[in-house]
C-alpha cells in the first residue's frame, strides 16, 4: 500500500467504527511545556483529564487522527536506517467511549486484515509495586490467536505524560517484520489509567504521583514511516515512497548516511517553517537552524556536484504533501531557506578555506579550527571527508579538555590567587568579561545537577563545585561510573532547557518555607533565616530546576548557551566529578 492509501485506509477503517475524525494540530502545541507537538496525543490531553468534553466538541468519545510530529531526541542519531526528526502519528483515542478490548481487537484487525501482514509478537506490561501486570491484555492477544506475548517493564511498555504532568498508564506494543528480517515496533497502545503529577523523567525516578483517572481512556499511536516500511516491505523508511523521490534525487555520489540526513532534516524544515517557526538562536528556531545548517554542511560534502536544495528537493517534499497539508508554503520556505543559508555561508568562509588546506585533520588540527574559526566538530567532521577519517569525538573533546587546563593554569599564574573581580571559592573571575562567563556557567550548573538527577535518579545531590572562566566543575554523590549514554541525555537535557530560554527567576523567604518548596539545598549547610530560591521557569511550583543560591545567575536561560560536557571521573568515594563548558550561541556558532 502506497502512504497516501494507508493514511486514507486507517482514517476511514475508525470512521466506520465510530470514531470522529480530527484535522492534525500545529506543531507548535498550546501546552507550554514542551517546544514541539511530539505525539498524536498532545491536543487531546485535557479530554483524558476532564477538562475538555469530547462528546461536546467532537460528538463522540472517540476519535482518530494522523498528527504532524516533530522530536528532537533523535537528531544526532538521523542518517542511520530508522531514526527521524518529523513524522505522522496515526492514532486512535478513547475518552471513556471504549477500553483494552476493543482497542486490542481493532489494532489485530487493521493490521491482519487492512494491511494484510502478519503481527511477529506483542508486548505487555510485567507489572510494578504501584501498578500490577496487565493479565487482562494477554489473555485478549491469546484469544486472537497471538501466542507470542512478552513482558517488559516500565521504561519499556509504561508511556509517561507528554510535557511535566499529565495521563499516563501501561502499554501493549505490536511488532512486524520488515524486508530485512527485523522485527519493528509499528503501533504502540496506551491504556491511560493514571494521572502522574511529574515528569516522565520524575515518573522513571520514583518522584512523581500516580492518581488514578475518573476516566480510563485509550491513545495509540502507530508511526506512518515505520508502518509503510512494513506494508511496501522496504529495508528502510528512506526506501518507502515517502522519501525514495527526495533520496534519488540527491547525486549518486553522495554516500547513503548524507542523503538520509537532508531527506529528514529537508522534510522536518519544510513544515517547520509552514507551521510558522524561523531560525534563530532560541527554542524551535534553534532546532530549526540546527537542521537547515546540517543540510548546508551536506551541500558542500557533495563536492562538484553540490545539490541545490531549492530546486531539486523542496519541491518534491511539498508536492509530495500538499493535498493532506495545504499549509506547506513553498515561496515562505525558499525565502527562509535562502535567507540562513547565506547567513551561514558568510560565517564558514574562512574556516572552510582553512580546512581545505588540512591534508590530514587530527584532533589537534580539528580543535584548532573550532578555537580559531568557530567550527564545530560535527561540521569539522562532515566536511573533512576521508581527511577526517580517523577523527573522533572523544579524542577531540580531550583537546578542549587539555586546552581548558593550560588556560586555568594560565590565569592562576597570571593572578596568583589575587587581583580577581570575583572569589566567592565558588567562583572565580579576573574582570567583567569572566565575569559574565562564570554566571553563565554557574547557572548552568542549576540546570546540570537536575538534569543528572532525571537521568540518574534523585540519589545525585551535589557535593561541591569550582567555577572558572574557563570551566565549571561540579562534583555530586553517585555511586558509579555515568555511562557516554548517560552523559550524552544529561548534556542533552540540560541544552534542552537552554533551548528554551526560560526566565531564571528567585524569590527570598523563610528558610523552613523555602525547605517544603522541594528546592535543592545543602542539608550540612549553615543558611540564614531568609535564603533566596533561584528557579528556572516562569512559576516556582513548574520550575525545571530551583535551589537555594546566592551567587551570580543569567536572567534566562538562553543566555547560558550551549552546555559541553568534557570530562565525568572519580573525585572520591561515593563522588563523582563533571567538567563542563559553555559556548554562546552569536548566529548559530561558539565564541
Amino acid at each position: 500500500m502506497t502512504s497516501s492509501d494507508i493514511r486514507k485506509e486507517f482514517l476511514a477503517f475508525f470512521t466506520e467504527r465510530g470514531h470522529a475524525i480530527v484535522p492534525s494540530s500545529s506543531l507548535l502545541p498550546d501546552d507550554p511545556s514542551v517546544l514541539l507537538t511530539t505525539a498524536g496525543m498532545q491536543q487531546f490531553k485535557k479530554y483524558y483529564t476532564g477538562e475538555a468534553d469530547a462528546l461536546k466538541d467532537f460528538g463522540s468519545l472517540s476519535a482518530a487522527s494522523c498528527q504532524k510530529s516533530f522530536r528532537t531526541s533523535d537528531i544526532e542519531e538521523v542518517g542511520d536506517e530508522s531514526h527521524l526528526t518529523f513524522f505522522e502519528m496515526l492514532g486512535n483515542f478513547s475518552f471513556g467511549g471504549y477500553f483494552k478490548k476493543e482497542s486490542i481487537a481493532w489494532a489485530h484487525e487493521f493490521i491482519t486484515k487492512v494491511i494484510g501482514v502478519p503481527i511477529s509478537y506483542v508486548t505487555i506490561f510485567e507489572g510494578s509495586a504501584t501498578v500490577p501486570k496487565d493479565e487482562e491484555s494477554r489473555k485478549i492477544w491469546h484469544n486472537l490467536g497471538v501466542t507470542d506475548i512478552r513482558e517488559e517493564g516500565m521504561d519499556d511498555v509504561f508511556w509517561g505524560p507528554t510535557g511535566t504532568s499529565g495521563p499516563c498508564g501501561p502499554t501493549t506494543e505490536i511488532y512486524c517484520r520488515n524486508a530485512q528480517g527485523n522485527d519493528i515496533e509499528i503501533w504502540n497502545i496506551v491504556f491511560n489509567q493514571f494521572f502522574c503529577d511529574g515528569s516522565r523523567e520524575a515518573l522513571m525516578s520514583g518522584d512523581a504521583h500516580l492518581a488514578p483517572l475518573e476516566t480510563s481512556g485509550i491513545d495509540t499511536g502507530m508511526g506512518l514511516e515505520r508502518l509503510a516500511m512494513i506494508s511496501q516491505q522496504t529495508r528502510t523508511i528512506f526506501e518507502t515512497d515517502l522519501f525514495s523521490n527526495s533520496v534519488d534525487a540527491l547525486p549518486a555520489s553522495m554516500d547513503a548516511r548524507s542523503k538520509r540526513i537532508v531527506a529528514d532534516h529537508a522534510r522536518g524544515m519544510c513544515f517547520l517553517i509552514s507551521d510558522g517557526v524561523r531560525p534563530s538562536n532560541k527554542e524551535r528556531g534553534y532546532i530549526l537552524r540546527r537542521l537547515m545548517r546540517r543540510i548546508i554542511v551536506m551541500e558542500h560534502g557533495a563536492g562538484d556536484q553540490r545539490i541545490n536544495l531549492v530546486k531539486d528537493i523542496i519541491p518534491l517534499i511539498v508536492g509530495q504533501y500538499h493535498s493532506v497539508y495545504p499549509d506547506l508554503h513553498i515561496d515562505v520556505i525558499f525565502d527562509e531557506w535562502d535567507k540562513e543559508k547565506a547567513k551561514f555561508l558568510k560565517t564558514l568562509k574562512n574556516g572552510l578555506k582553512e580546512l581545505e588546506k588540512i591534508s590530514v585533520i587530527d584532533d589537534a588540527a580539528a580543535f584548532k579550527l573550532y578555537e580559531s574559526y568557530g567550527l564545530p566538530y560535527e561540521i569539522i567532521k562532515e566536511m573533512g571527508g576521508r581527511r577526517a577519517a580517523h577523527l573522533g569525538h572523544a579524542g577531540f573533546q580531550e583537546e578542549f579538555r587539555k586546552h581548558q587546563e593550560i588556560s586555568r593554569a594560565g590565569v592562576e599564574k597570571k593572578f596568583g590567587g589575587h587581583g580577581l573581580l570575583l572569589d566567592t571559592g565558588e567562583l572565580k573571575a579576573s574582570d567583567e568579561r569572566e565575569l559574565a562567563v562564570v554566571t553563565r556557567l554557574h547557572t548552568a550548573t542549576h540546570l546540570l545537577q537536575q538534569a543528572l538527577r532525571d537521568v540518574l535518579g534523585g540519589e545525585v545531590k551535589q557535593a561541591g563545585s569550582d567555577i572558572t572562566a574557563e570551566r565549571a566543575r561540579f562534583d555530586f554523590s553517585f555511586h558509579r561510573k555515568v555511562t557516554p549514554d548517560e552523559l550524552r541525555s544529561v548534556e542533552e537535557r540540560v541544552n534542552e532547557v537552554v533551548a528554551q530560554d526560560l526566565p531564571m527567576r528567585f524569590i527570598e523567604i523563610p528558610l523552613e518555607e523555602a525547605q517544603k518548596t522541594g528546592a535543592l539545598f545543602f542539608f550540612h549547610e549553615k543558611y540564614p533565616e531568609k535564603v533566596k530560591v533561584y528557579f528556572a521557569g516562569n512559576t516556582l511550583d513548574e520550575a525545571y530546576s530551583k535551589e537555594f543560591c546566592g551567587g551570580p545567575h543569567v536572567t534566562h536561560t538562553g543566555q547560558i548557551g550551549r552546555v559541553t560536557i568534557i570530562k565525568e571521573e572519580a573525585c572520591s568515594a561515593g563522588v563523582r566529578r563533571i567538567r563542563a563548558v559553555v559556548s554562546a550561541p552569536i548566529d548559530g556558532q561558539a565564541v
